[in-house]
Protein backbone atom coordinates (compact mmCIF):
# COMPACT_ATOMS: atom_id res chain seq x y z
CA UNK A 1 0.00 0.00 0.00
CA UNK A 2 1.27 3.45 -0.91
CA UNK A 3 1.81 5.77 2.05
CA UNK A 4 2.34 9.53 2.03
CA UNK A 5 5.84 10.84 2.45
CA UNK A 6 6.69 13.02 5.41
CA UNK A 7 9.49 14.70 3.42
CA UNK A 8 9.54 15.68 -0.25
CA UNK A 9 11.57 13.28 -2.38
CA UNK A 10 14.95 14.85 -3.17
CA UNK A 11 17.24 12.74 -5.34
CA UNK A 12 20.40 14.54 -4.21
CA UNK A 13 19.52 13.96 -0.56
CA UNK A 14 18.59 10.37 -1.37
CA UNK A 15 22.08 9.69 -2.73
CA UNK A 16 23.73 11.42 0.21
CA UNK A 17 21.84 9.10 2.57
CA UNK A 18 22.45 6.05 0.39
CA UNK A 19 26.23 6.52 0.43
CA UNK A 20 26.24 6.48 4.22
CA UNK A 21 23.73 3.64 4.46
CA UNK A 22 25.61 1.20 2.23
CA UNK A 23 29.13 2.01 3.43
CA UNK A 24 29.23 -0.96 5.85
CA UNK A 25 27.92 -3.45 3.27
CA UNK A 26 29.83 -5.51 0.69
CA UNK A 27 30.09 -3.70 -2.63
CA UNK A 28 28.18 -4.70 -5.73
CA UNK A 29 30.33 -7.21 -7.61
CA UNK A 30 31.27 -5.13 -10.65
CA UNK A 31 32.23 -2.14 -8.53
CA UNK A 32 34.20 -4.39 -6.20
CA UNK A 33 36.11 -5.78 -9.20
CA UNK A 34 36.70 -2.24 -10.46
CA UNK A 35 38.14 -1.17 -7.12
CA UNK A 36 40.42 -4.25 -7.08
CA UNK A 37 41.89 -3.13 -10.42
CA UNK A 38 39.81 -5.30 -12.76
CA UNK A 39 38.36 -2.29 -14.47
CA UNK A 40 39.05 -2.80 -18.17
CA UNK A 41 36.00 -2.95 -20.46
CA UNK A 42 36.75 -6.60 -21.26
CA UNK A 43 37.06 -7.62 -17.61
CA UNK A 44 33.87 -5.75 -16.78
CA UNK A 45 31.99 -7.36 -19.67
CA UNK A 46 33.16 -10.80 -18.60
CA UNK A 47 32.25 -10.11 -14.97
CA UNK A 48 28.84 -8.71 -15.83
CA UNK A 49 28.00 -11.76 -17.92
CA UNK A 50 29.15 -14.10 -15.17
CA UNK A 51 27.02 -12.18 -12.65
CA UNK A 52 23.73 -12.96 -14.40
CA UNK A 53 21.55 -15.06 -12.08
CA UNK A 54 24.45 -15.42 -9.67
CA UNK A 55 25.03 -14.03 -6.18
CA UNK A 56 27.63 -11.29 -5.91
CA UNK A 57 29.96 -13.23 -3.64
CA UNK A 58 29.93 -16.19 -6.06
CA UNK A 59 30.49 -13.87 -9.02
CA UNK A 60 33.44 -12.21 -7.34
CA UNK A 61 35.12 -15.51 -6.44
CA UNK A 62 34.67 -16.90 -9.97
CA UNK A 63 36.00 -13.72 -11.59
CA UNK A 64 39.06 -13.67 -9.36
CA UNK A 65 39.81 -17.30 -10.26
CA UNK A 66 39.34 -16.61 -13.96
CA UNK A 67 41.37 -13.39 -14.04
CA UNK A 68 44.34 -15.16 -12.47
CA UNK A 69 44.57 -17.09 -15.75
CA UNK A 70 42.98 -14.83 -18.36
CA UNK A 71 42.46 -11.08 -18.22
CA UNK A 72 42.50 -10.39 -21.96
CA UNK A 73 40.32 -11.55 -24.83
CA UNK A 74 43.31 -13.26 -26.43
CA UNK A 75 43.99 -15.37 -23.33
CA UNK A 76 40.33 -16.18 -22.79
CA UNK A 77 39.75 -17.15 -26.41
CA UNK A 78 42.66 -19.60 -26.18
CA UNK A 79 41.51 -21.19 -22.92
CA UNK A 80 40.23 -24.75 -22.91
CA UNK A 81 36.44 -24.61 -22.54
CA UNK A 82 36.40 -27.37 -19.95
CA UNK A 83 38.91 -25.45 -17.86
CA UNK A 84 36.76 -22.35 -18.13
CA UNK A 85 33.67 -24.25 -16.97
CA UNK A 86 35.68 -25.42 -13.96
CA UNK A 87 36.71 -21.88 -13.08
CA UNK A 88 33.06 -20.83 -13.22
CA UNK A 89 31.96 -23.41 -10.67
CA UNK A 90 29.12 -22.18 -8.52
CA UNK A 91 27.79 -19.57 -10.96
CA UNK A 92 24.50 -19.94 -12.75
CA UNK A 93 24.71 -21.85 -16.06
CA UNK A 94 28.51 -22.24 -16.14
CA UNK A 95 28.64 -24.29 -19.35
CA UNK A 96 26.53 -21.80 -21.31
CA UNK A 97 28.49 -18.86 -19.93
CA UNK A 98 31.82 -20.53 -20.76
CA UNK A 99 30.62 -21.07 -24.33
CA UNK A 100 29.43 -17.47 -24.65
CA UNK A 101 32.56 -16.00 -23.05
CA UNK A 102 34.87 -17.86 -25.41
CA UNK A 103 32.81 -16.74 -28.39
CA UNK A 104 32.78 -13.13 -27.20
CA UNK A 105 36.54 -13.20 -26.64
CA UNK A 106 37.09 -14.61 -30.13
CA UNK A 107 34.86 -12.00 -31.74
CA UNK A 108 36.46 -9.15 -29.79
CA UNK A 109 39.84 -10.27 -31.15
CA UNK A 110 38.78 -11.12 -34.70
CA UNK A 111 36.16 -8.46 -35.36
CA UNK A 112 37.05 -5.57 -33.07
CA UNK A 113 40.83 -5.52 -32.92
CA UNK A 114 40.91 -6.76 -29.34
CA UNK A 115 38.75 -3.90 -28.00
CA UNK A 116 35.24 -4.24 -26.61
CA UNK A 117 32.72 -2.14 -28.58
CA UNK A 118 31.87 1.03 -26.65
CA UNK A 119 28.13 1.01 -27.31
CA UNK A 120 25.05 -0.84 -26.08
CA UNK A 121 24.32 -1.94 -29.64
CA UNK A 122 27.83 -3.26 -30.18
CA UNK A 123 27.85 -5.29 -26.98
CA UNK A 124 24.33 -6.69 -27.28
CA UNK A 125 25.37 -8.12 -30.66
CA UNK A 126 27.29 -10.72 -28.63
CA UNK A 127 25.37 -13.84 -27.60
CA UNK A 128 24.55 -13.77 -23.91
CA UNK A 129 24.83 -10.00 -23.53
CA UNK A 130 21.57 -8.21 -22.80
CA UNK A 131 20.87 -4.52 -22.15
CA UNK A 132 21.65 -4.68 -18.42
CA UNK A 133 25.03 -6.38 -18.94
CA UNK A 134 25.89 -3.93 -21.71
CA UNK A 135 24.85 -0.91 -19.65
CA UNK A 136 26.86 -2.10 -16.66
CA UNK A 137 29.94 -2.61 -18.84
CA UNK A 138 29.52 0.79 -20.46
CA UNK A 139 29.13 2.45 -17.06
CA UNK A 140 31.82 0.70 -15.02
CA UNK A 141 34.24 -0.38 -17.75
CA UNK A 142 34.12 2.70 -19.95
CA UNK A 143 32.96 5.30 -17.42
CA UNK A 144 30.17 6.34 -19.77
CA UNK A 145 26.88 7.30 -18.08
CA UNK A 146 24.50 4.36 -18.50
CA UNK A 147 21.73 3.06 -16.25
CA UNK A 148 22.00 -0.63 -15.37
CA UNK A 149 18.69 -1.78 -13.91
CA UNK A 150 18.66 -5.08 -12.05
CA UNK A 151 15.96 -6.41 -9.73
CA UNK A 152 17.13 -4.21 -6.86
CA UNK A 153 17.19 -0.96 -8.82
CA UNK A 154 13.82 -1.79 -10.40
CA UNK A 155 12.18 -2.60 -7.08
CA UNK A 156 13.56 0.32 -5.08
CA UNK A 157 12.97 3.25 -7.43
CA UNK A 158 9.40 2.07 -7.97
CA UNK A 159 8.93 1.57 -4.22
CA UNK A 160 10.13 5.11 -3.67
CA UNK A 161 7.53 6.33 -6.17
CA UNK A 162 10.33 7.99 -8.13
CA UNK A 163 9.21 6.17 -11.28
CA UNK A 164 6.29 3.88 -12.00
CA UNK A 165 7.21 1.12 -14.42
CA UNK A 166 6.27 -2.56 -14.68
CA UNK A 167 9.56 -4.08 -15.91
CA UNK A 168 13.28 -3.40 -15.49
CA UNK A 169 13.46 -2.34 -19.15
CA UNK A 170 10.67 0.20 -18.66
CA UNK A 171 12.26 1.34 -15.42
CA UNK A 172 15.53 2.01 -17.25
CA UNK A 173 13.69 4.17 -19.79
CA UNK A 174 11.76 5.99 -17.06
CA UNK A 175 14.94 6.68 -15.09
CA UNK A 176 16.68 8.00 -18.19
CA UNK A 177 13.97 10.66 -18.37
CA UNK A 178 14.18 11.87 -14.76
CA UNK A 179 17.45 10.79 -13.12
CA UNK A 180 20.28 13.35 -13.37
CA UNK A 181 23.11 11.92 -15.48
CA UNK A 182 25.58 12.36 -12.62
CA UNK A 183 23.83 9.43 -10.91
CA UNK A 184 23.44 7.09 -13.88
CA UNK A 185 26.47 5.00 -12.94
CA UNK A 186 26.15 5.36 -9.19
CA UNK A 187 22.54 4.22 -8.94
CA UNK A 188 23.49 0.58 -9.49
CA UNK A 189 26.49 0.87 -7.18
CA UNK A 190 24.33 2.10 -4.29
CA UNK A 191 21.02 0.33 -4.80
CA UNK A 192 22.37 -3.20 -5.21
CA UNK A 193 23.75 -3.41 -1.64
CA UNK A 194 20.89 -1.25 -0.33
CA UNK A 195 18.41 -3.69 -1.88
CA UNK A 196 20.20 -6.72 -0.49
CA UNK A 197 20.46 -5.52 3.09
CA UNK A 198 17.88 -2.77 3.74
CA UNK A 199 15.23 -2.31 1.05
CA UNK A 200 14.74 -6.04 0.59
CA UNK A 201 12.09 -7.68 -1.57
CA UNK A 202 10.28 -9.21 1.38
CA UNK A 203 9.70 -7.26 4.59
CA UNK A 204 12.09 -4.34 3.99
CA UNK A 205 13.74 -2.73 7.01
CA UNK A 206 11.64 0.42 6.87
CA UNK A 207 11.90 1.16 10.60
CA UNK A 208 15.63 1.89 10.33
CA UNK A 209 15.81 3.09 6.72
CA UNK A 210 17.27 6.60 6.34
CA UNK A 211 15.14 7.16 3.23
CA UNK A 212 11.87 6.21 4.91
CA UNK A 213 10.63 9.82 5.35
CA UNK A 214 10.80 10.49 1.60
CA UNK A 215 9.67 7.04 0.42
CA UNK A 216 6.07 6.27 -0.62
CA UNK A 217 6.57 2.55 0.18
CA UNK A 218 4.64 1.59 -2.95
CA UNK A 219 3.60 -2.06 -2.74
CA UNK A 220 5.00 -2.61 0.77
CA UNK A 221 2.53 -4.68 2.77
CA UNK A 222 4.78 -5.74 5.65
CA UNK A 223 8.08 -4.37 6.90
CA UNK A 224 10.53 -4.56 9.77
Amino acid sequence: MSEPRTEPFDIDEAFRRLRVAVAPYPKAAMFDLRDRGYDSPFEQLVGALISARTRDETTLAACLRLFEEARTPERLAAMDEGRLVGLLRGVGFPAAKARDLKEIARRVVDEHGGEVPDSIEGMTAFRGVGPKIAALTLAVGFGVPAIAVDVHVHRIVNRWGYVRASTPEKTAAALAAVLPRRYWIEINERLVPFGKFTCTAGRPRCSTCPLRPMCERVGVEASR
